[in-house]
């Protein structure tokens, strides 16, 4: 049995499978020369065979094994390729999917860990596994997770959620920081921390940092106007009432439009702006850290260094070395 199994389906995200290959092997190699325990890994399907991956790229695999009690191997499975959630629902309810979703219920069941990413969480909602977890997906999909699953605690925010043996991860790059945190815990710190100097990899804390403030609406044109009237007034945000009344709607009908669009509550959104600003000016210009926090609208740079780290685990000034290193 391998330490790793990739679920594979038609249609997968072929950058979340090569990326997991590139890691895996790197690993390996890293481990061989230092005389270490090396992963083991392989390309699976509900089948075997063939897989034609998104694009048209082809992967060999086999079918993957019953489960067995107390099984050690963690089950790997990358997001599929689609264009917007009814696409997704479409493609859940193909027979190969159903499989798999058997097949990750069976796995969990039996006392085996699953991790998956992007729209590959879905899978996991479908197989029973995310009730009363804290997950994550991709942004623009964490909404309607959130209306599927009640029971579950979306973090749209967060690039990597861990919770019992349920691992999810953000958009399909996350799958980088799924497959350090796994080397790191199986495998320990120096391994992964090798093969993310190797592959020039960074484990990031947040997924709302990277997005581009006009795409939180997810086609609310509520939320789009929300989202410019808080862009144009930074640093001076007017207060949630006030930005309800000039919408001429309720604080209350304001939160519900927000977090149907993005899956975040109004403060979220307006901090998560705030953090696209502040990014943008700490990484092209040469404003103190002191004035990129007054041009976001904070008072003194403690605030910005904290907002910073929380979202992207580093503080301002390292965020900014990083860019002029590059």
């Amino acid at each position: 049995m391998k330490d790793f199994e990739l679920l594979l389906l038609d249609g997968t995200n072929p950058s979340g499978v090569s990326m997991t290959r590139d890691i895996l092997a790197a690993a390996a190699l890293f481990a061989a020369r230092n005389g270490e325990a090396v992963p083991t890994w392989g390309l699976y399907s509900p089948a075997g065979g063939r897989i034609h991956l998104q694009g048209g790229i082809g992967a060999d695999t086999r079918r993957l094994p019953g489960r067995r009690g107390g099984t050690r191997s963690v089950l790997l499975v990358p997001g599929i390729w689609v264009a917007d959630v009814r696409e997704l629902h479409a493609r859940i309810a193909v027979d190969d999917c159903r499989r798999a979703i058997r097949l990750i219920a069976a796995h969990v069941a039996n006392g085996g860990r699953v991790a998956a990413s992007c729209s590959a969480v879905f899978l996991l909602q479908a197989a029973g596994v995310l009730s009363g977890r804290r997950v994550t997906t991709t942004w623009w999909l964490a909404p309607d997770l959130a209306r599927l699953a009640a029971d579950t605690r979306v973090d749209a925010t967060r690039i990597l959620c861990i919770d019992g043996p349920v691992l999810t991860a953000g958009a399909a790059f996350a799958q980088s920081d799924l497959m350090l945190h796994l080397l790191r815990q199986r495998f320990g710190a120096k391994l992964a921390e090798g093969v993310s100097r190797v592959l020039l990899l960074h484990e990031r804390a947040q997924q709302a940092q990277f997005v581009i403030p006009a795409m939180l609406a997810s086609g609310d044109a509520l939320v789009a106007r929300l989202t410019r009237r808080v862009e144009a007034a930074l640093p001076e945000v007017p207060s949630v009432t006030r930005l309800a009344a000039e919408l001429c709607i309720s604080e209350r009908t304001l939160a519900r439009h927000v977090r149907h669009a993005t899956g975040m509550g109004t403060i979220d959104l307006i901090r998560s702006i705030r953090m696209h600003r502040a990014r943008s000016l700490l990484q092209n210009s040469r404003m103190s850290v002191e004035r990129v926090a007054a041009a976001v609208g904070y008072r003194d740079a403690t605030a910005l260094r904290r907002l910073v780290r929380k979202a992207a685990g580093v503080t301002p000034g390292r965020m900014r070395a990083t860019v002029e290193r590059d």
